[in-house]
């Protein structure tokens, strides 16, 4: 470390806690990556939880001379969020939010992810107006900071034309905020002459006729290249220009703690239509007879992308004999009332009507259908990313031209992508704006290839700017990615203007330096990151970022996207053999770090643009550390009846103590006995289970009328019974089968079912092989015992219902216990809900299953009260991790008992979950069915009956 940044560090111990400073290799690489292909290091990386820790933070920074960088979600594409400095990433303490006005506003702290606002929001059919393709992973200070737009706000909606009031820090650490009358008041006093500075360049602006026509004529479209100029035309209260000029600016001018949006309406009611078009003058035509129209966003894809997506589920077949020119519009417009609705895709047809298209234009309302378009669109970009060569890297360009002339300017940049050598670079994007991106692949390995770049990049803003007076960067921020082409798009007198306001509110250049305006003309060639190939499971990871939110280690060691990071650095310094230390001091950490606290939920992978599992990164590590322990682990998979009879011993002897020393006393026994054998131990929490009852395995009677159901429980299920003091002191298994006798079923039980296993316990670790033979074993039994697939089957814990699904005899008819009771127990009871307020949690198992709205339905029948938790996924107790490595269950959960006040009950689909959500909760976290038994009654004889045929028809299918 630098000795400048020693003494910085000394000083900042004073006030953040020693935890929340990070300078060791491995994490400052993981935590200093974004989405951008930019790679800077930092020094130290600080984790702040509060506006006073900003305040000190920003000022020591002033006085010691040090910059500073802000980090959000780190989604950021034009490497704004980067640096070899000190990069200030936002904690817990920065997730808050308050509605104003029946949801008219709503204040948002800069942690709050995008999407999370419009969840707090959809109750009054509102939203936040920007809605960047991010929006479920970035977070509002980085929506804020780069003016994200998206597909459907367009510049009306943006973060400057919705904002309300802001509390911003600025460069001397002083906060204001806006929408409280005595701070204002406090702020004009104390920094009068930055506010009549502010107000006298504002006036010059205005006054300027040319610079103000220059600064309006840009803002025609969206523009987020350099400083939001229009601030300083459109607001005469310094204050208002202040606060205006923070959107955009990219943490170079203050850090905004909290930020107020006026909302905008979310419709209800959707329609959508792809519609195709043989050559790209007609399609871009469309695009101008549309926007007078009542549609919500205005979507173009080109030939080369929508080759990308042709093979797509969903995609129609016709799309792959479309001709070379052929170009689609995905259109969407929403209403208040399905009647609106109807009116608007009426008045939109009509307007382009007379155009010749490929297929007749068709708008659906069909949610699914919907969804699927738009999933589409979304997954342009990700196409290419899993596609390319290894070793390159996928980019995104953002521009925007006037509408009018987007036929001429789509062709331009294809003879711009030909005279370079792209020859599979693809062009989409908001066409109602004339936003377009191109997305491309390169490798910056060769001076040959960074000659092509430079030569694509150069060409484009000259055409950009030249022939179209364009915008460089429409949306995505100008980050260290476009500072040189600043001046270029602007002019002389506007980018004097920027550096003005820079110097203004951040005189010592501390915040942010060198992004967004940047002297260097080469600075968007510098720094770039390398993307060695690693393994095969993660070498198309473009490292967006977008699985951090889902990742229950993501506040804990790394992310998703940071294992990948260090996997790579591994990869490539094995490879080039040049830093021996490094790479044994990446291994030797990365095992910790990335490898043991690893859930291997697999979360990631539903928000990954190109569906990487890291958890099979992780896995296949493990393998190959495991490889000395491969024959233990068939021998255990072959005795797993002894193995489960050992586990209840365990449970027995662990309940023996817990009665004879009471909780305290085991605690603090079983605490240091884990301390003395170096965590070798595990954990005991008083939510630790007693042994499960013996299941009696009764088969049903040959003449039987009811319909019959193969029950598998699980091992856990089978091991592991309520906790000591729990209400209900039967097992998951017990209940499960007097709730299905309950509904009328017959339950049968599986053959040899004592030594059965969906191989869990050994996939997670590696072990593959023993993995598969239990699965196979497993799934012989549920064979012969479901008659060759005659009978359904019931399993009755989500993770091991996924593993089974994931390779099964497809003879059987495999149900988890959410998907048959929402199918068919809801039908057979009779429910009576409790008024008291019951927590849910869905496993990641149940989540990648789809399960969540089942699931809300079934405990909505048992309670009026449903309460999930915010910011709660995996709760990465992953299967015995809860147990040997707690530190990631107690991070992945740490806001559960807060979130849980008021519910004297949670319900979950994993028994093992359930251990670490009722220890950290205060509440006991049981199945489903328990409450499921406890609330309901089977149907009257009448109403039984009239089920009794959708029972014959599930046997049947």
């Amino acid at each position: 470390m630098k000795p400048a940044y020693s003494l910085f560090l000394r000083e900042l111990a004073a006030f953040i806690p020693q935890a929340r400073l990070i300078t060791d290799p491995l994490r400052t690489l993981a935590y200093g990556t974004d989405a951008s292909f930019y790679r800077l290091v930092p020094q130290i990386v600080v984790r702040v939880e509060s506006e006073q820790e900003i305040i000190q933070l920003i000022r020591l920074a002033g006085e010691q001379h040090i910059p500073l960088t802000f980090r959000a979600a780190g989604t950021s594409l034009s490497g704004q969020a980067v640096t070899d400095s000190v990069l200030v990433q936002l904690g817990d303490g920065w997730k808050g939010h308050r509605l104003h006005d029946h949801a008219l506003a709503i204040s948002l702290q800069p942690g709050v992810i995008g999407g999370h606002a419009n969840r707090y929001l959809a109750p009054y059919n509102k939203k936040i107006g920007p809605d960047p393709a991010s929006i479920n992973s970035a977070m509002i200070g980085g929506i804020a900071a780069n003016n994200a737009s998206g597909m459907c706000c367009g510049t009306a909606q943006n973060s400057f034309n919705t904002l309300a009031s802001m509390r911003l820090i600025l460069a001397d650490g002083t906060l204001l905020d806006t929408a409280r009358p005595e701070s204002v008041t406090a702020f004009r006093r104390s920094h009068r002459i930055l506010l009549d500075t502010l107000d006298s360049l504002a006036r010059q602006t205005r006054e300027n006729t040319a610079l103000n026509q220059r600064i309006t004529h840009k803002y025609r479209l969206k523009n987020t290249t350099g400083y939001a100029l229009n601030a300083l035309t459109e607001h005469k209260d310094p204050i208002e220009i202040l606060q205006h000029l923070m959107i955009g600016s990219e943490g170079t001018l203050g850090f905004m703690a909290e930020i107020t949006y006026n909302t905008v309406d979310d419709h209800p009611h959707k329609a959508s239509a792809l519609i195709f078009f043989e050559q790209l003058q007609s399609c871009c035509e469309a695009v101008a007879l549309l926007k007078p129209t009542p549609v919500a966003a205005v979507e173009l894809i080109d030939r080369a992308g929508l080759r990308s997506v042709e093979n797509k589920p969903g995609m129609p077949d016709f799309i792959k004999q479309l001709p070379g020119g052929a170009t689609a519009l995905l259109v969407e417009t929403r209403a208040a009332s399905p009647e609106l609705l109807a009116q608007q895709v009426s008045a939109i047809s009509a307007a382009i009507e007379h155009l010749s298209t490929l297929e007749p234009a068709r708008f659906s309302t069909d949610t699914a259908e919907c969804a699927q378009y738009w999933a589409i669109r979304k997954g342009l970009f990700p196409a290419v990313g899993a596609v390319r060569e290894t070793g390159t890297t996928v980019i995104i360009e953002d521009v925007a031209f006037p509408v009018a002339r987007l036929a001429d300017a789509v062709a331009d940049l294809h003879r711009i992508f030909q005279k370079w050598d792209y020859p599979d670079a693809l062009i989409f994007g908001h066409a109602l704006e004339g936003n377009l991106h191109f997305v491309f692949t390169q490798a910056f390995d060769t001076a040959d290839a960074l000659r092509r770049y430079e030569g694509l990049m150069d060409d484009v803003a000259q055409m950009v700017v030249g022939r179209y007076d364009g915008s460089l960067k429409a949306e995505h921020g100008t980050g260290r990615n476009m500072a040189p082409y600043v001046e270029l798009e602007w002019g002389s007198e506007a980018y004097q203007l920027m550096w003005q306001l820079k110097e203004l509110l951040d005189p010592l250049n501390i915040l942010n330096p060198g992004v967004l305006l940047n002297r260097d003309p080469r600075v968007h060639l510098a720094n770039l990151k390398p993307m060695p190939a690693a393994d095969a499971i993660i070498d198309k990871c473009i490292e967006c970022g977008f699985c951090e939110a889902s990742c229950p280690s993501r506040d804990l060691t790394l992310t998703p996207r940071q294992r990948i990071v260090i996997w790579r650095e591994i990869a490539r310094l094995e490879a080039s053999n040049d830093d021996p230390e490094r790479l044994a001091l990446m291994r030797e950490e990365y095992r910790y770090q990335g490898t043991d606290t690893c859930a291997g939920c697999g979360l990631c992978s539903t928000s990954c643009p190109v569906g990487i599992n890291t958890g099979d990164l992780t896995r296949s590590i493990r393998s190959r550390d495991n490889e000395n322990q491969t024959r233990l682990a068939q021998w255990l998979a072959e005795h797993y009846a002894g193995l489960n009879r050992t586990s209840k011993a365990a449970f027995r002897l662990a309940d023996g103590a817990h009665g004879l020393f009471g909780s305290n006393a085991m605690k603090a026994i079983t605490g240091s006995l884990r301390k003395l054998s170096g965590e070798r131990i595990p954990l005991w929490t008083d939510a630790m289970p007693r042994p499960a009852a013996r299941i009696p395995t009764l088969t049903a009677q040959p003449d039987s009328q009811r319909p019959r159901v193969v029950y598998l429980p699980s091992c856990a299920s089978r091991t592991m019974g309520p906790a000591r003091g729990s209400a209900d002191s039967r097992s998951l298994a017990q209940v499960t089968e007097a709730l299905l006798r309950k509904a009328g079923y017959e339950v049968i039980y599986p053959q040899g079912l004592e030594g059965q296993c969906c191989g869990m316990p050994f996939q997670s670790k590696g072990m593959f092989e023993a993995a598969d033979f239990k699965r196979n074993e497993t799934a012989d039994i549920l064979l012969a015992a479901s008659e060759n697939g005659a009978l359904p089957v019931y399993s009755d814990t989500s993770p091991c219902s996924l593993r089974l699904k994931e390779s099964l005899d497809s003879r059987i008819r495999l149900f988890d216990s959410v998907d048959f009771i929402d199918q068919f127990l809801l039908a057979r009871l009779e429910f009576q809900p409790r008024s008291e307020p019951v927590a849910l949690h869905v496993t990641c198992s149940a989540s990648r299953m789809g399960q969540t709205e089942a699931l809300k339905r079934i405990v909505g029948q048992c309670t009026t009260k449903l309460v999930i938790p915010e910011n709660i996924g995996c709760c990465g107790f992953a299967g015995d991790k809860g147990f040997t490595t707690p530190a990631l269950n107690a991070s992945a959960l740490r806001t559960l008992n807060q979130a849980v006040q008021g519910c004297q009950q949670g319900v979950s689909t994993s028994r093992t979950c359930e251990i670490g959500l009722t220890h950290h909760s205060g509440i006991d976290y049981h199945s489903i069915v328990y409450l499921l038994d406890e609330c309901s009654r089977a149907r009257s004889p009448q109403a039984h009956a009239g089920t009794q045929e959708t029972a014959n028809a599930m046997q049947r299918a």
